[in-house]
């Protein structure tokens, strides 16, 4: 089963994620980042290559996509505040982007 990120690891492992872009979202154990592409058809390829990943792991994110922007937001909401899963998704959605 999935927990909370412990203290001693909560920094270790978000540091390189808010150096990339990511936030901490106020008021909320969660991250956010904007991503943008040049175009709608790479948002949307983006977003469908990202889908695979989070379906396979069984962790969704919270998103939205307006033309060729995409706003994520990740938390695991069984354990009410950010899990090892938003880490690991969060790595993957950068590599998809980068790619």
């Amino acid at each position: 089963m999935t927990e909370v990120l412990s203290e001693e690891t909560r920094d270790t492992l978000l540091a390189p994620l808010l150096n990339s872009g990511w936030a901490i979202v106020e008021d909320r154990d969660a991250i956010h980042k904007t991503f943008v592409f040049d175009d709608f058809v790479h948002a949307f390829g983006w977003m469908t290559q990202a889908a695979i990943w989070a379906e396979k792991w069984g962790h969704h994110p919270e998103w939205s996509n307006v033309y060729k922007t995409v706003e994520v937001t990740l938390t695991t909401h069984d354990v009410g505040g950010l899990s090892p899963l938003d880490v690991k998704l969060a790595r993957k959605m950068d590599g998809l982007a980068d790619s």
